[in-house]
């Protein structure tokens, strides 16, 4: 499979599994319930996404630039393995959060908050290390915008009568299991 390909379904598939109960999830949900406007809040969140995005996969392709190939593969594989376990941690939104403050319009206050909500996130530290273990920046952003996207448009289009039906602990194994695949890969130095 070409390396672009791989890197695009990889990053689509994780990101829309790690991205299942995460606080940019709830955080949709609680939008969807606020605003009742999926339309602006699904374009916010997608602005949002693509502006975190594009920039840590900048920052994960600087860091194959800036570091050899063998710390490359340390910090690669660890990164991943550490990611495998964050993903089985539940996330959850703070109450600061859920004070959005008004006087925006519903897109600009989705994108406002969903870029700030990304800062740091795992998703955010997974395009990262995607970007840099690929070194395919558009298939890696396409892939985890893509991915969240999969994951939040239908909490902003079904929310809570889609959310309880959804096997979250599941999705996560699945996730850390698909984390600790990559660090070992990395690891070992096969690449896929």
């Amino acid at each position: 499979m070409p390396e672009a390909l791989s890197a695009l379904l990889v990053s689509t598939g994780i990101v829309a599994l790690a991205e299942i109960g995460d606080k940019t999830q709830l955080l949709a949900l609680m939008l969807a319930a606020r605003y009742r406007r999926a339309t602006p809040i699904v374009l916010g969140i997608l602005v949002a996404t693509i502006a975190n995005h594009a920039f840590a996969a900048a920052l994960g392709a600087w860091l194959t630039q800036a570091l050899g190939p063998d710390t490359l593969r340390w910090v690669l594989g660890l990164g991943f393995l550490a990611m495998a376990a964050w993903t089985l941690i539940p996330d959850h939104l703070d109450a600061d959060a859920l004070r959005l403050k008004t006087g925006m319009g519903v897109f600009m206050t989705t994108t406002v908050a969903f870029f700030l909500a990304e800062m740091g996130d795992k998703t955010q530290v997974a395009t990262v290390a995607l970007a840099a273990q690929y070194q395919a920046f558009l298939a890696v952003v396409t892939g985890t915008t893509l991915g969240m996207m999969l994951a939040n448009v239908p909490a902003v289009l079904v929310g809570d009568r889609l959310a309880h039906r959804i096997p979250v602990r599941l999705v996560h194994t699945l996730a850390a299991l698909l984390f600790a695949a990559l660090g070992v890969a990395a690891l070992t130095g096969w690449a896929g």
